[in-house]
């Protein structure tokens, strides 16, 4: 079972509004719509970051240039971990 942690937050009442409305509709409380929000939205972020540590990825093999592993293959190189 997960620790709960208590947080406290101030909304504007519009928002807070809004957010018992979604709730209500969705037959969910509160926290837990607010949970649910969050995670999916930090699951967006973590899609995001992997994606922009990609792409540095591969501007550094672009400034490293093609033949970085020239004359290797899969196979050579297993053999030689084998060493």
């Amino acid at each position: 079972m997960s620790a709960s942690v208590r947080k406290n937050f101030v909304f504007r009442q519009e928002v807070a509004s809004h957010l018992e409305e979604m709730a209500r509709e969705n037959g969910q409380s509160m926290t837990s719509l607010v949970e649910e929000m969050i995670e999916d939205r930090y699951g967006s972020k973590r899609v995001a970051d992997r994606l922009e540590a990609f792409h540095r990825t591969l501007e550094i093999a672009d400034r490293i240039g093609p033949g970085l592993f020239k004359d290797k293959t899969v196979q050579s190189i297993k053999a030689e971990m084998d060493v």
